[in-house]
């Protein structure tokens, strides 16, 4: 027998959270870290020189390779960025490859709403009547769950930079998100939820995710199969045909791989770690919903976001603590998470303000103290640890880049204020504030920090010191050379490179090796030492540097 529904909400509390601050909330989470900046290592290049490969024609777009080396499978997300590429030739190509993947962090956010209004609208869902009137109506109560929905994803640690790159991960992500709506939609828009579906798995499979995509597909069609809705239960054949096609899509482009770590790669208490701090904080909020709604776990607005985050779990832990393979159950966990606030006590939601403010002003008053040592080095001991940790790193001012962090200081002063004010009624209020400081740590990360950050994780450093020993127009041999770096010789270097071809009969002049410090300068046959370089932020990681002998 199901336990009585926990949902006790006021209409006043089911006030929707205004359009403007939820766009503005968006945009200053999604925008940061799209301009000015070079691709980073090591999967965001690595992306990024496949789509400038096939931009650029030196490589196929069924057959997407780097320095001769093919791709994993995932064709989709490549093409996209491809196609941006080249219908934007004015852009810098690294700019043009990002904009889809700043328009798919969108279309998450999007799906996500909708998804939980869905959910929300469900009878199951709906909060308890009040014996004299005044509970919340059923379409304001979904939409105030739905914008606490989006605050959550906003608000998820683990998918702040894994959200922001340009790697077939997000494609997969708007996959399981449009599953999600699919899964959420089926009793009200059976068209649009029965289209998302065969659009959702096939996607997943097309960017490099089939075997979890197959999974997803045994979930939803379960799920389905045993709703109360007619109408659910017919979807549960396209869920299942979406599954079927997801196969083959990842079968034609030969995207199934074997990703499953050994017990001996298994590392219970690093995956713990990553478990505690990727979902933080909507894991503790999903917990809570699934012991205030345990009464209801087989209804569908707890069976559907827990059997994709689940599934998403499930390949973290059997991939040896994969985040990106966490991330794809972070809308799940967020809509989870959402159903917890019309249970929360005014004390636990006064816990997570206080800590929000504690912890996220401290965060940005950090960000600005470093950015001062930076500019003018003071305080001292910031700008030497600077010095230390980014050797040759030379700091730029910007006055955009300034305005718009004091701006974003501001707009999260008058947010405190606001939220510690007597606004004490809004559904989505516990969540405004993790949202919100997030997003504006993000922000002077992506102004104050950028320039430190391009130095430390871009390849262009790298590439300004191979280029001092190698000519623009050589051809580099770089047969056991990482793919980041490959991608990044390619499309932001500009060389030839050939990493197929052993070392001993390639034709190239030059040879590129990557060694550690233990590893020293090895002894190539046929081949002169010219150079051991390596980017100013690496410390054990080489790169070595040579030339053909003379007289071969």
């Amino acid at each position: 027998m199901n336990s009585p529904n926990p949902a006790l909400v006021t209409q006043r509390a089911a006030q929707r959270l205004p359009r403007v601050a939820l766009l503005l909330f968006c945009a200053a989470y999604v925008m940061p870290g799209v301009f000015g900046r070079d691709p980073w290592k090591n999967a965001d290049v690595a992306a990024f020189g496949h789509m400038a490969a096939i931009a650029e024609g030196r490589a196929g777009w069924f057959s997407p390779a780097l320095a001769g080396l093919p791709a994993d499978g995932a064709l989709a997300p490549y093409w996209l960025g491809a196609l941006f590429i080249k219908a934007l030739p004015w852009l810098d190509a690294a700019l043009a490859a990002r904009i889809p993947f700043a328009l798919l962090l969108v279309a998450v956010l999007v799906f996500a709403w909708y998804a939980t209004y869905h959910l929300a609208r469900t009878e199951a869902a709906q909060p308890l009547p009040f014996a004299f009137g005044g509970e919340a109506t059923p379409v304001d109560y979904a939409r105030a769950v739905a914008d606490g929905a989006v605050l959550a994803v906003m608000a998820t640690l683990g998918l702040l930079q894994l959200g922001h790159e340009t790697t077939p991960e997000l494609v997969q992500l708007v996959g399981a998100t449009l599953l999600l709506y699919a899964l959420a939609a089926a009793p009200f828009r059976r068209a649009r939820a029965r289209i998302a579906a065969l659009l959702s798995l096939p996607l997943m499979a097309a960017s490099g995710a089939p075997a979890i995509a197959t999974v997803l597909a045994i979930v939803g069609t379960a799920t389905c199969a045993r709703s109360a809705y007619a109408q659910v239960r017919r979807t549960a054949w396209w869920i299942a045909a979406a599954g079927l096609i997801a196969v083959a899509v990842g079968s034609g482009l030969a995207a199934w791989a074997w990703r499953v770590a050994a017990p001996a790669q298994l590392n219970p208490l690093g995956t713990l770690r990553l478990l505690v701090w990727f979902g933080w904080p909507a894991w503790p909020l999903a917990l809570w919903t699934l012991w205030r709604w345990r009464g209801h776990l087989l209804h569908r607005h707890i069976a559907v976001p827990l059997g994709i985050a689940l599934t998403a779990l499930g390949g973290c832990i059997a991939m040896g603590g994969s985040d990106r393979a966490l991330m794809l159950g972070v809308p799940a966990l967020a809509v989870l998470a959402a159903f917890a606030l019309p249970t929360l006590q005014r004390s636990t939601a006064a816990a997570i303000d206080w800590f929000s403010v504690f912890f996220f002003s401290s965060c940005a008053l950090a960000i600005w103290v470093i950015y001062a040592a930076m500019q003018t080095g003071v305080p001292a001991k910031p700008a030497a640890n600077v010095a230390r940790l980014a050797p040759e790193f030379v700091p730029s001012f910007s006055a955009f880049a300034l305005a718009i962090a004091a701006a974003g200081t501001l707009a999260w002063v008058w947010l405190v204020r606001w939220r510690t004010g007597r606004h004490r009624h809004p559904l989505w209020k516990s969540l405004v504030l993790p949202a919100g400081g997030v997003a504006v740590c993000w922000l002077l990360l992506m102004t104050l920090w950028l320039p430190l950050l391009d130095h430390a994780r871009s390849y262009r450093p790298l590439l300004a010191r191979i280029a001092e020993q190698v000519p623009r127009d050589a051809c580099i041999a770089a047969p056991q050379v990482p793919r980041a770096l490959l991608a990044a010789l390619e499309a932001m270097g500009g060389y030839r490179v050939d990493a197929i071809t052993p070392a001993a009969t390639t034709p190239c002049e030059y040879l590129l090796v990557s060694a550690t410090e233990r590893q020293g300068q090895p002894e190539v046959e046929g081949w002169q030492a010219v150079a051991r370089i390596r980017r100013p932020t690496d410390r054990n990681d080489y790169t070595l540097v040579y030339r053909r002998a003379s007289g071969r």
